[in-house]
């Protein structure tokens, strides 16, 4: 599965990744040219006896991750004192008959193994965190010291966006310390940190050796680095990464270049599907992936290693290999595939997931052997990276793996009681990965999706072909160019039905459905799911019981319940729930509106947009540049007709500026700078420009004139505020104005009046008390994410606006606010849609 970054909410790698998509030769060492994975016999038996013990190792390494490593060292201790005590028990007690003896045996054993790994995770534990914590790195960073290091890029750089976009873009990497100077004095370490830069650093190698100074900051405790690097100044490059990672490097962009002349979907998902490499995948595709349950197919995952070996293997077969040989190509074929998705513990993780799962899908003892693989498998990572144990995507590599392993056979040969082997085997894989995963998904994303199974079951013909064509374009890249563009152009066609699927599979009504992501919701979804794998076999053996759980699955996908109600058929003004960010819609027309705003998310606003049916949009308004008004656009964009974009004359800050420049023109809309006083009508509404009367000066290229913590920033000063009339209504909507605009709009003498009001700045401290109380309105909404980090809105806001005149709501506790006023009866409704982004 992907590797999970630290610092952000781990994009959510789908649980259905395993080898469902052929019914691969598997790495046997056998002379037999038949093997086909066939059903199950009856009397064969999964060989489960080292589950418990990971279990237990797993809750080990979960509790103690973070600890001191003290409690690592008593935990170990103490577990192994239990475990040697109960052995010398359990070997006094063996002069008894064994007939006797036998249960209590079995039992005795699985808790001297269960203590044993128990012991091991404790020494584990306690060892990785005194090795983060020895050296000087950590307490420089618990004082924030100021260092000169050199880095070893053990990572490749991602390009990140603050939320609010109150700074520039920004990237981060990890990196090891090798070399750290504070003070005049220069210690050789080992270190692992996260380095933050500016985006200059995104030029930077993974294997590279690269100076520079910086500031070290502490990280959270549990933490599988030791400190957070933050760095402004460019990186200085010290040496080139060794002469395997450039030729790696080398076929990575060979296969890049051989799909360069693709759609802008294609040349970003082809580069994925083979080596995990999402550099160039379109974000709206990503999204769509997430909601459908394919974003195990663009990250590096068992599913690109198993789908490799099922076709290196059976070729080495065809061409005479046998025995030993057939286990040197595919231990080499391991080695290449992990150099070239870059040798991380997350691509190791995830060859270690594929080939337990492409043993599951084998004949003879290695489908037997697959549980007790998996659980060594566990226990042997965990003893080598206890962080791990926190680590979504590892819990959603193993529960997917598990699935397969524990599940699948079984509901394999109920399908094939009435189903063809193959397609039996197509719908069991990822339908036992979805459902052992599905509590985790939902803890992360707050959704269930109800289309995973089938988007993955209609992609997964095309997964192997176009990842075998992708590798083969890579290989040929360095060959010869005409070559390799030849097999991309092939390897798109097969991407393309991916991308197909995904789409249409993330615009049903139902493909997603929220899920309340707490421990009493987990918990009863978790019981959910094991009440589905206890009755799911019945269900699945019978015919009829499957056609009727199949139509019954369409209707709520179509017709999703939860929506039903929602949005009232005489809905006039929306506040979406985009999280901590401002997404608006005011109804123009039948299926036509007028968007302000499109929030930080643009799977959020489509969301919205598409839920309220709204397919075309006379004008779009951008209040101000700053990322959570932006961020959504393409979410606008996204299969509706725009035809005009209006904008605040402040074009900063300059890097949004340019990406929503950029937006309109590949969708051919026009830009427009919005006009002080100016008044327009779209079909039954109309508003006013109330402000920017006047814009500050830009600040210079490359700067940035608000800091993350400023609450005077000129982007939000010059916001577009407007006075919306619609249906006898006034809406005030003000942007991100501050106190200073606030006054300025109170002294042009402007009527202020209005019916709803939607509060600045998502409802900060930073008002006008006068200002507020001109516009007395009788509803005051405010868009806020919760638990955001800015404290909106703030209690002090909430004060202003607490009299008997005006009833506030806010989405970060309602979700969705939706106006109705019907016969002049100013009406709220409420809906919380499924959002990651709250």
């Amino acid at each position: 599965m992907s590797a999970s970054n630290p610092t952000t909410t781990p994009t959510h790698p789908n649980p259905a990744d395993p080898t469902h998509a052929t019914n691969p030769a598997g790495p046997a060492d056998s002379t037999d040219d038949s093997n086909s994975a066939e059903p199950a016999t009856p009397n064969e038996r999964l060989d489960i006896r080292l589950l418990v013990p990971a279990a237990a190792g797993w809750l080990t390494a979960v509790l103690l991750v973070g600890q001191r490593p003290l409690a690592g060292a008593i935990t170990a201790a103490v577990a192994l004192t239990a475990a040697v005590v109960l052995a010398l028990t359990k070997s006094h007690a063996s002069g008894k008959p064994r007939r006797q003896m036998r249960p209590r045996t079995r039992i005795s054993s699985t808790v001297v193994g269960v203590l044993v790994v128990i012991a091991g995770m404790g020494l584990a534990a306690g060892l990785q965190v005194e090795s983060l914590r020895v050296g000087p790195v950590h307490n420089l960073a618990a004082n924030n010291a100021t260092v000169t290091v050199r880095l070893k890029m053990t990572a490749d750089p991602s390009v990140r966006q603050s939320p609010g976009g109150r700074r520039p873009p920004y990237v981060v990497v990890r990196a090891t310390i090798e070399e750290v100077k504070s003070r005049g004095t220069a210690t050789r370490v080992r270190t692992p940190v996260l380095l933050i830069g500016t985006t200059q650093w995104q030029t930077v190698r993974y294997g590279q050796h690269v100076n520079a100074n910086g500031r070290l900051e502490a990280v959270e405790s549990g933490s599988d680095v030791t400190a957070m690097l933050s760095i402004r100044s460019p990186p200085r490059i010290a040496d080139e990464p060794p002469w395997w990672l450039r030729a790696a490097e080398k076929v990575r962009g060979g296969l890049r270049n051989s799909v360069a002349g693709e759609p802008e979907d294609v040349r970003g998902l082809v580069p994925a599907l083979v080596m995990g490499d999402e550099s160039a995948l379109p974000a709206d595709l990503t999204e769509d992936f997430q909601t459908t349950g394919l974003t195990h197919l663009s990250a590096v995952s068992g599913t690109n290693l198993t789908l490799l070996l099922a076709f290196v293997l059976p070729f080495a077969r065809l061409i005479g290999v046998r025995a030993r040989g057939l286990t040197a190509i595919g231990l080499m074929t391991v080695v290449v595939f992990v150099v070239l998705a870059r040798p991380q513990p997350s691509v190791l993780r995830a060859a270690a997931m594929g080939l337990i799962a492409l043993a599951a899908m084998t004949s003879g003892g290695a489908r037997r052997r697959a549980a007790r693989s998996l659980s060594v498998a566990v226990i042997a990572l965990l003893l080598l990276d206890t962080s791990l144990a926190r680590s979504a995507g590892f819990a959603l590599s193993v529960l997917a793996t598990a699935g397969i392993v524990l599940l699948g056979p079984g509901w394999r040969d109920a399908l094939a009681k009435w189903l063809p082997t193959w397609l039996a085997e197509a719908i069991s894989c990822p339908l036992a990965a979805q459902l052992a995963c599905t509590p985790v998904v939902a803890w992360l994303s707050g959704q269930v999706s109800l289309v995973a199974v089938a988007a993955n079951l209609l992609a997964g013909p095309a997964v192997g072909p176009a990842t075998i064509l992708g590798f083969t374009a890579a290989g040929a890249a360095l060959v010869s160019t005409a070559a390799a563009q030849l097999v991309g152009w092939a390897a798109g066609w097969p991407a393309r039905w991916i991308i197909l699927v995904a789409r249409e599979g993330a615009d049903l009504p139902g493909a997603a459905n929220a899920w309340p992501a707490t421990t009493i919701g987990v918990a009863v979804l978790t019981l959910l799911c094991l009440a589905l794998v206890l009755g799911l076999h019945r269900i699945l053996a019978r015919p009829i019981a499957m056609v009727l759980a199949v139509v019954l699955l369409a209707v709520v996908v179509l017709r999703p319940v939860g929506s039903i109600g929602w949005p009232p058929d005489d809905w006039l003004f929306v506040m979406c729930d985009v999280g901590q960010g401002d997404g608006l819609v005011l109804r123009a027309g039948e299926r036509t509106a007028v968007v302000v705003d499109t929030g930080p998310d643009p799977a959020a606003m489509d969301r919205c947009l598409r839920d309220l049916g709204v397919e075309h949009i006379p004008v779009l308004v951008l209040s101000h540049f700053h990322a959570d008004h932006v961020g959504g656009l393409a979410g606008v964009l996204k299969d509706r007709r725009v035809d005009e974009i209006e904008v605040t004359p402040y074009f900063s800050p300059r890097a949004e500026h340019n990406r929503v420049v950029e937006l309109a023109s590949h969708h051919g809309i026009s830009l427009r700078t919005v006009t002080y006083g100016e008044k327009r009508f779209v079909g039954q509404l109309s508003w006013t420009t109330l402000w920017p009367a006047r814009v500050p000066a830009l600040p210079p290229p490359g700067t940035s004139s608000a800091t993350p913590t400023d609450e005077g920033s000129p982007e939000n000063n010059a916001s577009i505020a407007m006075m919306v009339e619609l249906s006898g209504l006034r809406i005030l909507l003000t942007g991100d104005l501050e106190p200073e605009s606030q006054r300025a709009i109170l002294a042009t003498g402007a009527d202020l009046h209005a019916d709803i009001l939607k509060v600045p700045h998502h409802g900060s401290a930073q008002q006008d008390p006068t200002f507020l109380a001109a516009t007395n309105p009788r509803l005051a909404l405010i868009s806020a994410g919760r638990n955001n980090d800015y404290g909106h809105p703030a209690p002090r806001t909430l004060d202003l606006l607490s009299h008997d005149a005006t009833r506030t709501a806010t989405t970060n506790t309602s979700g969705t606010l939706t106006i109705t006023n019907p016969n002049n009866h100013l009406s709220l409704t409420t809906h919380e849609p499924p959002s990651p982004t709250r």
